[in-house]
């Protein structure tokens, strides 16, 4: 997660360097409102929730706000958020007392105020616009005269406390309502009732009323024709604005500027958000989340995906024509986890002490939902700050609009990639998929997919898991179809193959009528009529096949609708019930197809009374299959103790099939045919996989002494580093031969080897462990071993010191080297200017007897020399006098 620090400065308003990339702006209209909702703030400071600047240090969040560009913060007001005993109900409690406080410290940052009265104790919005408790007994207009009254106390309290309010909002997202009504007339006394309070007491501030469901065609064209009409005086028409649920960012800017441009309305954006993570932060489930708002989405759930989706939607808004688009605001970027998520039972307890969670059980009282579903933020993970306060670089995105940032390049999204095959059918997946770069490249980058489509087992719904060759993630989703009905949806020409009824059953689009796709069948007349559409599929193996269709409507008192299928065994049919605009009735008839391979389905009116409408749609003709019950006891142990392995410390081979066997388990529990013999084979792979997870090991090898000599034995220290004691054999390569030795638990992975004597010279000695059945093998670098001869000692002794002239004597010389039992070599004797040589032989042991030569009378000195071998270095001994008389 991109937590920023202070961005480089921009000169002249060019772009600053950042660690997102944000395009400026170039037509934001001067005074444009780049907002944020912080009203759960109060709760959260009172719940331990710390904010901090970008430099990690401690700091008012109004003014990190401020710092970061944001030019106005929004505040809800509740009536009376309490219960009878004063327990908050929670999403921060915020009554107008509470609201003053907050506009007071938003002032203090130099931040303008936009007030939010959602007329109720607890959550306004499409769903419920509850009237507060003090009010629910009131007609409309003492109610519109309890609004009057209740909006210009809190605005005259505001105003008494300094706030600087710009904007009144009357009202939350009153799609359906305000303040507990709902029709049209009592909803405008209730604005104009709001309206008349804000003029009296700000006479300078913009009166807004709120709505949402821009996505939805010609919505917000009504709403304001119908304010119109009744003559409700107001400034800005602010929408709700979350791309997961309300559509593109061209369509907001047009139903916007329509309002603007035919009722002379300002318009701007009350709300929007997007997600920096799925992660949960405090043990609540959020908003978005693995499953929930997470597919076909618009933007990335990044950092950088966050200051997308804001920065589209001020563009959205500022692409409304002539200036009339004002702002936008981002709602709750600051309600973060009161405590981690592993510690939710304390968050329980803040949450409901404090109200820092969306509701409280108090409110229980109040609305159905919050006493079923009360808990957390369902928000932190779309907060512009991490789950410690620290702001995410997305927060600075209400600066960069003005001036640009740019990054370096990184990817920022990777084009879904959607595969569909029929049952049967070879399945290959692309090997490129299409890349988005943050500064607005696309390119196709390499992809390596996990070795599962073997494992296809018919049809399902399948994901695979791949690798991008810079190393990034993605996903295919392969849809292997069991649907043996071609269009079936009529999606393809208008129902091409299908033999149609164009006068009382056409093919047309569906505008929220159809089950699926875009097309559907609409049928209509305005007298008694019927009409029938058929198609014939050939080619199926005999056997039994499910036939259905999906049908709603109504007006039909008389006549039938049904499903008919045809084979060469006979007809089976089955009614359709018209019981309702979108109330699906879902006929379904099975039919025995025979040897000629050969099905007909039609879908039939009969005699339908004049008026009767309704629509067909996905039709579809699939293998009946008994289901098969497998017992896949044994393959979710060994899967959930494989998802369970931490990767950390065990070799890449070994963890790279422990994924593989996890991708297989996986991908194939989607297939509808998986066998038994299936699952107990990927069971197998599995265990196999977790018994050949072998630890990460490394090893060294020292020589104790660099240099020895040819009469030592070289010692090598040797030791393998694991997480747990390595057995196994460590195996020492001197060059000339080998050397194993077993290695023993015991020795904790040290041990040291005793080399034979080896030749003078220099030895390279390679040390290897093999590993054993949880530690991987390892091999120590290389280490050079210096052998020197070994140094002799010689010594001699004559056997008489004193001869005759006519005789002679022996010298016994003795060769010693330490570590050599039996050196050899020439062993020289020089006296009298004679010289007599004789060769030590291993079976000598060292020692040799010479005979010297018979010398003339004198006195002689006698020296001997040793010539030394491939292990022992030459010496000498000490001269010997001889006397011959």
């Amino acid at each position: 997660m991109l937590v920023v620090a202070a961005p480089a400065a921009a000169t002249d308003d060019a772009p600053v360097e950042a660690g997102i990339v944000v395009k400026k702006i170039e037509n934001l209209p001067e005074g444009f409102m780049r907002g944020v909702d912080v009203s759960s703030v109060l709760s959260l400071e009172e719940s331990g929730v710390v904010f901090r600047d970008t430099g990690g240090a401690p700091a008012d969040l109004f003014d990190v706000l401020a710092d970061a560009g944001v030019t106005d913060v929004r505040v809800r007001v509740w009536n009376d958020p309490y219960d009878a005993e004063g327990n908050g109900y929670g999403g921060g409690d915020v009554d107008v007392d509470r609201a003053v406080e907050i506009g007071e410290r938003a002032t203090a940052a130099g931040l303008g105020v936009v007030v939010d009265f959602h007329y109720s104790d607890f959550w306004a919005d499409p769903g419920k616009q509850t009237a507060p408790k003090a009010w629910t007994a009131l007609g409309i207009d003492d109610k519109a005269a309890a609004v009057e009254q209740f909006t210009h106390a809190a605005l005259q309290e505001l105003v008494d406390a300094g706030v600087d309010v710009g904007m009144v909002q009357v009202g939350n997202e009153t799609n359906n309502g305000v303040a507990g009504t709902t029709s049209w007339d009592d909803r405008a006394a209730i604005f104009s009732a709001g309206s008349a309070a804000v003029r009296d007491v700000l006479p300078d501030a913009l009166v807004a009323l709120h709505f949402t469901n821009p996505e939805t065609a010609g919505r917000y064209a009504d709403y304001a024709q119908q304010l119109d009409a009744r003559g409700v005086d107001y400034d800005v028409f602010a929408s709700s604005y979350y791309p997961f649920w309300h559509g593109t960012p061209a369509n907001l800017t047009a139903v916007l500027g329509e309002v603007a441009a035919d009722y002379g309305k300002k318009v701007m954006v009350a709300e929007t958000s997007w997600a920096s993570t799925l992660e949960d932060g405090d043990g609540h489930p959020n908003t978005v989340r693995a499953g929930q708002n997470d597919t076909g989405l618009a933007y990335p759930i990044s950092v950088q995906g966050q200051a997308t989706e804001l920065r589209t939607v001020m563009q959205a808004v500022a692409d409304v024509p002539d200036g009339m688009g004002i702002g936008a605001f981002y709602w709750e970027p600051a309600w973060l986890p009161v405590g981690p998520a592993s510690q939710v039972e304390q968050n329980k307890l803040l949450w409901e002490e404090f109200g820092s969670g969306w509701a409280s059980s108090y409110a229980g009282e109040y609305e159905d939902d919050a006493a079923q579903y009360y808990g957390g933020s369902s928000w932190d993970n779309q907060a512009l700050f991490d789950f410690a306060g620290n702001p995410l670089e997305s927060l600075q995105t209400f600066r960069y609009v003005l001036t640009g940032s740019t990054a370096p390049r990184a990817v920022y999204s990777i084009a879904p990639v959607d595969v569909t095959v029929r049952s049967g059918d070879a399945v290959s997946l692309p090997t490129t998929v299409s890349v988005t770069y943050n500064d607005e490249t696309v390119e196709d980058v390499p992809v390596t997919w996990a070795d599962v489509l073997d494992w296809v087992r018919g049809p399902g719904a399948y994901t695979v898991h791949g690798v991008t060759r810079d190393g990034d993630a993605v996903t295919a989703s392969l849809t292997v179809s069991a649907e043996l009905l071609p269009n079936g949806g009529f999606e393809t020409n208008w129902g091409d193959g299908w033999t149609i009824d164009w006068t009382n059953a056409p093919v047309k689009e569906g505008a929220g009528n159809q089950h699926g796709g875009a097309m559907a069948v609409n049928f209509w007349s305005a007298g008694v009529y019927s009409f029938t559409g058929s198609r014939t599929v050939t080619g199926l193996a005999p056997g039994t096949y499910d036939v259905s269709m999906w049908v709603h409507g109504g007006d039909a008192p008389t006549g039938t609708v049904a499903l008919v299928a045809t084979t060469s065994n006979g007809t089976t049919s089955a009614p359709a019930t018209l019981a309702g605009w979108l109330v699906w009735s879902h006929p379904t008839v099975t039919a025995q197809v025979g040897d000629d391979g050969a099905l007909t389905v039609a879908f039939t009116g009969t005699d339908l009374a004049g008026g009767a409408w309704g629509w067909i749609d996905d039709v579809s003709v699939v293998a009946a299959s008994d289901p098969v019950v497998l017992d896949t006891a044994a393959l979710d142990t060994a899967l959930a103790a494989a998802r369970a392995v931490d990767p950390a410390g065990y070799t890449a081979e070994s963890v790279a099939a422990l994924d593989h066997a996890i991708a297989v388990a996986e991908f194939s529990a989607a297939g509808s045919t998986r066998t038994q013999e299936d699952v107990d084979a990927i069971t197998t792979l599995l265990t196999d996989a977790l018994a050949g997870l072998r630890l990460v090991s490394s090893m060294s090898a020292t020589l104790v002494s660099s240099n020895v000599t040819t009469g030592e034995n070289p010692r090598v220290a040797v030791r393998v580093t694991a997480s747990r004691a390595p057995t196994g054999t460590i195996t020492v390569d001197y060059g000339t031969g080998t050397k194993s030795v077993a290695l023993h638990a015991a020795r904790n992975g040290v041990i040291t080897v005793a080399l034979p004597h080896l030749a003078a010279g220099r030895h390279v000695v390679a040390v290897a462990y093999s590993g054993d059945r949880k530690v991987a093998a390892a091999a120590a670098a290389p280490v050079t071993l210096t052998v020197v001869k070994t140094p002799s000692t010689v010594k001699a002794a004559l056997g008489r010191t004193v001869v005759p002239r006519s005789e002679t004597t022996k010298v016994t010389v003795m060769v010693r080297a330490a570590g050599v039992a039996a050196p050899t070599g020439k062993v020289t004797v020089r006296v009298g200017g004679k010289t007599v040589v004789a060769v030590l032989t291993p079976a000598d042991k060292g020692r040799a007897k010479v005979q010297l030569p018979v010398l003339p009378a004198g006195k002689y000195t006698v020296n001997v020399a040793y010539a030394g071998d491939g292990s022992v270095r030459a010496g000498t001994a000490t001269p010997l006098t001889l006397r011959v008389r």
